[in-house]
């Protein structure tokens, strides 16, 4: 139950980053979330949107895992997409901003550990 409470989460965050992404990028809570400017959230719109829709991506594969009918492949399938939630989360924290790591690596290993072990 741990486990599955804590890939839920997962996969809710990510639907949220999807919305923040998708479609409040230049919105003042997308521009103040992401740090950016009016100008720049333009500018970037499109890159936002693509970005967000692998987010999308992240979250629908973690709810699959999450609801498939056979429990081993759902358990399977939830550990590929916590596994890719976290190398994003490093590549981010690397190449973008830090605190992604915190954000959306720790939650993920957390979510990864409790799938694997509990």
């Amino acid at each position: 139950m741990i486990a599955l409470i804590l890939v839920a989460l997962v996969a809710v965050e990510h639907i949220y980053i999807f919305v923040l992404e998708m479609f409040l990028w230049t919105t003042p809570r997308g521009m103040k979330t992401f740090g950016t400017t009016k100008e720049v959230a333009e500018a970037s719109k499109s890159l936002a949107a693509n970005q967000g829709l692998y987010n999308g991506f992240l979250a629908a594969g973690l709810f699959w895992g999450m609801l498939h009918p056979d429990a081993a492949i759902g358990r399977q399938i939830e550990i590929f997409f916590l596994i890719c939630v976290i190398v994003a989360a490093v590549y981010g924290g690397a190449t973008a901003k830090r605190s992604i790591l915190l954000v959306q690596g720790l939650p993920a290993v957390l979510a990864l550990a409790a799938v694997l072990f509990l």
